[in-house]
C-alpha cells in the first residue's frame, strides 16, 4: 500500500466507531499515514488538515452515532478534509453525507486508497466525492497493513472480511460484501513485524473469522499453526468467532497450540430455538451447548466463553427470553455483550413486529445484570491461584493487564508494561481480579482499555 506520495507535516486525526475490524483498519491507516510523514493528532486538537471517520451501520444506534460524530467533527474542524469511510459510508445517501459535513465518502474494500486520496487532495488534484464499489461482487482484499501496534502489548490483525451467511436481521453481508481472506504470507509478515516492534499478543479479527481461507484452499487452523511458529509471539487470540465457524478440527489445533489463549467469543444471540430459527442462525440451543462443552473438553475448564445476546428480536416472547437467560447461566458463560434489536432496512426482519419498547428495555437490563454476575462468577475460579498477566499499564504501585482467559487483573506487580507478571488475586469486583480484599480498597493505576474483542 505504501506510495511515494508524501504527506510530510500533514496533521490528521482518526475516529473509529464500531467493531475491532474497524479498529484494525483505523490503526493500519494511521500507520501508513505516519510512514508517509503525516503527524497523527488527537481528533479533539486544533488545526487538523484532515480527519478520517471509520463508520459503523450495524444498528440504528450506530447510524445515529455516525451522524452525531460527523456534525461534531465538522464543527470542530471547519477547514479540515473530513473523510467518512466504511460501512455507513458504503450505503449513505451522498446528499445527507454532504449536509452532515463529509467532504468524501469511501466505501468498503477501498479504504487502503485513503492515504493516496489525502495526498492527491493536498497536491490540489480533483478527487470524486463518492468512492464506492459493488462489494457484493468484489473478491479483492483491501490491502491495509499495520507496521506498528498502537497498544504496545497486543495488536489486532485483520485476516478476513465479509460474510456469506445471511442472518435475517443483519446488513453486514450487504455493506461488507462476500467473504474474502487475506493471503497467509501477508498475515505472517505483518505479525513478524509487530512482534519485532515489541508486540507480545496478537488478536485475529474478521467479520466472519471462521470462513478464513475457504477462498484460498486453506483454513483458520492452518493459519494458527503457522502463527504459532512465529518467534517471540507469546499469546494468540481470536476476536469474535461464529458458532458455525468452530469445528472439531479447529478445536484440535487450538488445543495443541500452547500460545492460544483459553478464550472464545461465540455469539449466541438467543437461547430459544424458535427465535434462532427466525433469525436464520443455523443452529439450535442444544447444538450451541454441545459446542461449548466440546470446546471446554479440548481447551480446559478455564476456557472463558463470552457471547453476544440480541434482545427483543421479533417474536421473542417472555418465555423465549427466559430460555436465553437460563441457557447462558447453565453453560457458565462469562462476559455477555447485550444488544437491543434494531431493525435494518432491507433485511427480512425489518418488517416484523417488535416487542414493546418498555419490555425491551427491561429485558436488556436483566440480561446486563446477569452478565455482571456471570463474569464475576467465572473470574472467581482464579481466586487464590497465581495467574499470568500481560501487563498493559503500570504505575509505581500496581499493574493492570489481562490473564490468558481474558479476565482483567489489577494489583501489585513489579513487571513493567509489555512484560509478563504474576499475581495471586484475592477478590473480584465488576469482572476485575484484584490482589486486595474489597475492604483494603484500590491503589491508583491508569484505567484499562475496553475489554471487548469482537
Amino acid at each position: 500500500m505504501t506510495s511515494s506520495l508524501s504527506l510530510a507535516g500533514y496533521r490528521v486525526g482518526f475516529v473509529v466507531l464500531g467493531c475491532r475490524t474497524n479498529q484494525y483498519e483505523g490503526d493500519a491507516l494511521a500507520s501508513e499515514l505516519a510512514e508517509r510523514g503525516a503527524v497523527l493528532a488527537d481528533p479533539s486538537s486544533e488545526d487538523l488538515d484532515g480527519v478520517v471517520l471509520l463508520t459503523c451501520t450495524v444498528t440504528a444506534v450506530a447510524d445515529r452515532k455516525v451522524r452525531q460524530e460527523l456534525r461534531r467533527l465538522r464543527r470542530r474542524h471547519p477547514r479540515a478534509i473530513l473523510v467518512a469511510a466504511g460501512c455507513w459510508a458504503q450505503e449513505a445517501d451522498p446528499r445527507e453525507a454532504r449536509r452532515l459535513g463529509a467532504d468524501h465518502l469511501v466505501g468498503n474494500r477501498l479504504k487502503a486508497a485513503i492515504p493516496d486520496l489525502l495526498s492527491r487532495l493536498r497536491a490540489g488534484e480533483e478527487v470524486p466525492f463518492l468512492n464506492r464499489r459493488d462489494v457484493g461482487s468484489c473478491e479483492d482484499w483491501d490491502d491495509l497493513r499495520l507496521s506498528r501496534t498502537c497498544r504496545h502489548t497486543r495488536a489486532f490483525v485483520k485476516v478476513q472480511d465479509g460474510c456469506s451467511h445471511g442472518c435475517r436481521y443483519c446488513i453486514v453481508p450487504r455493506v461488507r460484501g462476500r467473504s474474502v481472506s487475506r493471503p497467509p504470507e501477508d498475515v505472517l509478515e505483518e505479525v513478524r513485524g509487530l512482534v519485532g516492534s515489541g508486540c507480545r499478543e496478537v488478536v485475529l479479527t474478521g467479520v466472519h473469522l471462521g470462513l478464513y481461507g475457504r477462498d484460498r484452499g486453506t483454513d483458520l487452523g492452518e493459519l494458527v499453526k503457522r502463527l504459532a511458529r512465529v518467534e517471540g509471539l507469546v499469546r494468540l487470540r481470536f476476536g469474535s468467532l461464529e458458532p458455525f465457524g468452530l469445528g472439531e478440527s479447529l478445536l484440535d489445533v487450538l488445543g495443541e497450540t500452547e500460545i492460544f489463549c483459553p478464550h472464545l467469543h461465540l455469539p449466541l444471540q438467543s437461547g430459544d430455538d424458535g427465535v434462532l430459527d427466525r433469525m436464520g442462525r443455523g443452529y439450535t440451543a442444544a447444538a450451541f451447548a454441545r459446542l461449548v462443552e466440546a470446546a471446554r473438553r479440548r481447551l480446559g475448564e478455564d476456557l472463558h466463553v463470552s457471547t453476544d445476546l440480541l434482545v427483543g428480536f421479533p417474536g421473542e416472547e417472555e418465555v423465549a427470553f427466559r430460555n436465553t437467560l437460563e441457557l447462558v447461566e447453565t453453560l457458565g458463560l462469562g462476559r455477555l455483550h447485550v444488544f437491543p434489536y434494531s431493525p435494518r432496512a432491507g433485511t427480512p426482519a425489518a418488517a416484523w413486529p417488535r416487542p414493546d419498547p418498555a419490555a425491551l428495555r427491561e429485558r436488556v437490563q436483566r440480561a446486563l445484570g446477569l452478565g455482571r454476575t456471570l463474569l464475576d462468577r467465572f473470574a472467581s475460579r482464579f481466586l487464590g491461584r497465581e495467574v499470568e498477566v500481560l501487563v498493559e499499564r503500570a504505575s509505581e504501585v500496581e499493574g493492570d493487564g489481562l490473564c490468558p482467559s481474558f479476565v482483567r487483573v489489577r494489583g501489585r506487580m513489579s513487571a513493567p508494561a509489555g512484560s509478563l507478571g504474576r499475581l495471586v488475586p484475592r477478590s473480584v469486583r465488576d469482572g476485575v481480579l484484584r490482589d486486595r480484599s474489597p475492604e483494603e480498597g484500590d491503589e491508583t493505576c491508569p484505567g484499562p482499555e475496553e475489554d471487548v474483542l469482537p
